[in-house]
């Protein structure tokens, strides 16, 4: 592992499709620069468990959006345990189960909802010494000044085989999801998926974990030391 880079500000943006290993190598990152984790997606997932709750038709944006103004969430950002409250319910597990992965990209395709909590996201960031933030719209939206932008991506094959054993999944079942959920989120007016311009992409299909988030710490050291 490099050398660990602890500067006194920083923000690290993580970019990219499901399955491309953002949420372990930004938690391991933001671990090694003694720093906090942001998980942009599990807000949505925790409004979207919410509308879900209340029942409410996810063709009808305009109760989407009045459902998530009314959801109080919670957001620990420990990258060793991050956790999510939703009006005071801990939804840490229900957000990941198949009802809200399936609703998810509908939820956060309505504007309002993502000007809402793009508007909580930044206030997190600007509120944290040294953070690590991932997403889709990360480097693109929520964080165009951040130190780093990074966009992770890696096979489709292998993107569905690492989704598939988190949760013990079919392979093909999940990589046809993978592709419906990156076809809904790359084609949604509002802030769609899309690797920013100053964005560095970074292949992970052939990487490590540990092999992946020395090469950010070098990127960050260079960055430093430029």
């Amino acid at each position: 592992m490099s050398e660990q880079v602890r500067p006194a500000r920083c923000v690290v943006a993580v970019d990219g499709p499901s399955g491309s290993g953002k949420s372990t190598v930004s938690r391991r990152l933001a671990t090694a620069l003694e720093g906090v984790y942001l998980d942009t997606g599990a807000m949505y997932r925790a409004v979207t468990w919410a509308v879900l709750q209340a029942g409410v038709d996810l063709q009808d944006p305009e109760a989407i959006a009045k459902i998530a103004q009314e959801t109080e969430l919670s957001i620990g950002t420990d990258p060793v345990a991050p956790h999510f409250f939703a009006n005071g319910t801990n939804v840490d597990s229900p957000i990941r189960g198949p009802e809200v992965t399936g609703s998810v990209s509908a939820v956060a395709a309505v504007p309002a909802v993502r000007r809402m909590l793009v508007e909580q996201q930044r206030a997190l960031i600007a509120g944290a010494p040294r953070i690590v933030v991932e997403g889709r719209d990360i480097a693109s939206v929520v964080a165009p000044d951040a130190d780093l932008k990074v966009y992770l991506t890696a096979s489709a094959a292998a993107r569905a085989q690492r989704r598939s054993a988190e949760d013990a999944t079919d392979v093909a079942a999940t990589q046809a999801d993978l592709a419906r959920r990156d076809r809904l989120d790359s084609s949604r007016t509002t802030d769609p998926l899309r690797q920013a311009d100053d964005a560095v992409e970074v292949d992970t299909t052939g990487m490590g974990i540990d092999e992946v988030v020395s090469h950010l710490l070098d990127m960050l050291n260079s960055k430093a030391h430029s």
